[in-house]
């Protein structure tokens, strides 16, 4: 996520690569909706928005296009880790940034992602281990990775994700309980923080909810970081790797999913509509991301990485995309504000019950009263208010960070 990561200067390459900050920024883009979502839309903490049996087809992809937020994120992390290797960094100095960035995201996660999720300071509740836990694990183990050589980082990377299904079916008794009565054992807790969701208990009086387990997130960053050395390519010939791994994991995606056996511990279904069908063949599982799951939001990536190689600072089409894509962190922390703020604006402005609104997430959706939220329009609406809020924001942290070269300023 450090935006420095996207500016090299050796191998080839010369200044930012834009097309990297782009695709991390619309993605990043989405992930506002995403959440806005969650604490906007009546019902979105009561449901699962993909499930084709109770889903509307607006509802489905609304949920569907974010799930290219988080591997692409963890991913583009990976790539990063590697550009910086191509600006000069050493291992040692890469490494020591690496650990301390890690835990300076691990921190971030239960302390302001943490208030920004729940506005409250009740630890009994500790949070929730999303997407930047696992950025900031993943780097602390990248740390000692980097100082392999990049096919085999690739090749291990690779391997976890494409075996890491065949864990499925080992799976412990999921806590459903912040006091869980007998609590689980350290192996039941060590696992669900390794390969399956669930509650896990931090202090005798505190339990976290680790939605992002660390297997296969930890294998997606190390593709990523072997996916940077083309970056030190030719672009023409860069340019037709990205397009045919695109295509590719687009394509293995489609036959693996048709054959329905392995790659995702939910198969499809038939369903009473061929729409239906359809949303069932995309349902695949996100904690932790499956094979399929990764196929499907990873190729498109590439392909837009392929599509944006040669772009620019001025050109103007992908401008917005670029500005939130240079300042990941300060973005990704103000989002969490403008989602949860906006919704409890809206409720108080129209009169509604907002007090579900400050408890822990968990039990927001339990606790929500009749007639709260808002209909889909008005979290499309609330989203795009959001991203004109944040613009100019993203942009001055952004000339910020480009004219104080302080070494504080790449944490954030």
């Amino acid at each position: 996520m450090e935006n420095q990561a996207t500016t090299v200067s050796r191998a080839g390459i010369s200044g930012r690569i834009y097309s990297v900050d782009f695709l991390r920024g619309v993605v990043m883009m989405i992930m506002l909706l995403d959440h806005t979502r969650d604490y906007v839309m009546a019902g979105a903490l009561q449901s699962d928005p993909t499930d084709p049996a109770t889903t509307t087809v607006a509802v489905f992809f609304t949920r569907w296009i974010t799930h290219y937020c988080a591997p692409t994120f963890v991913f583009l992390s990976g790539v990063s880790i590697y550009l910086q290797k191509l600006s000069g960094k050493t291992n040692a100095g890469l490494a020591w940034f690496m650990v301390t960035r890690g835990f300076w995201l691990i921190f971030l996660e239960f302390t302001i992602v943490r208030f920004g999720i729940v506005f409250n300071l009740d630890y009994s509740f500790f949070g929730m281990a999303q997407v930047i836990w696992v950025i900031g694990v993943s780097m602390i183990v990248m740390a000692a990775l980097i100082y392999l050589p990049v096919r085999v980082v690739g090749a291990a990377g690779v391997g976890m994700i494409v075996l890491h299904n065949l864990l499925d079916g080992l799976r412990v008794p999921p806590q459903i309980a912040f006091a869980a009565t007998p609590p689980p054992s350290f192996s039941q807790d060590f696992w669900m923080v390794l390969h399956q969701q669930g509650i896990v208990p931090i202090t005798s009086s505190s339990s976290a909810f680790f939605a992002y387990p660390l297997i296969p997130w930890i294998g997606v960053m190390a593709a990523g970081y072997a996916f940077g050395s083309i970056y030190a390519w030719e672009p023409q010939r860069r340019r037709k790797l990205l397009l045919g791994l695109g295509m590719a994991a687009m394509a293995l995606f489609i036959v693996i999913r048709l054959i329905n056996i392995y790659g995702d511990p939910n198969p499809w279904k038939f369903q009473e509509t061929g729409v239906a069908t359809l949303l069932s063949f995309l349902n695949t599982t996100k904690y932790p991301p499956s094979l399929l799951f990764l196929l499907m939001t990873l190729g498109p990536a590439l392909l837009v990485l392929a599509l944006t190689d040669q772009i620019d600072g001025k050109t103007i089409w992908p401008r917005v995309g670029i500005v939130f894509g240079r300042v990941p962190m300060f973005y990704y922390l103000l989002q969490w504000f403008m989602a949860h703020g906006s919704a409890v604006l809206l409720g108080y402005l129209a009169g509604k019950d907002v007090g579900y609104l400050f408890l822990n997430l968990l039990q927001m959706g339990q606790a929500a009263p009749p007639g709260h939220g808002f209909p889909l329009w008005v979290v499309y609406s609330d989203w795009i208010g959001g991203l004109i809020i944040l613009y100019p924001l993203c942009l001055w942290w952004g000339n910020l960070k480009r004219r104080k070269k302080h070494r504080l300023l790449s944490y954030i």
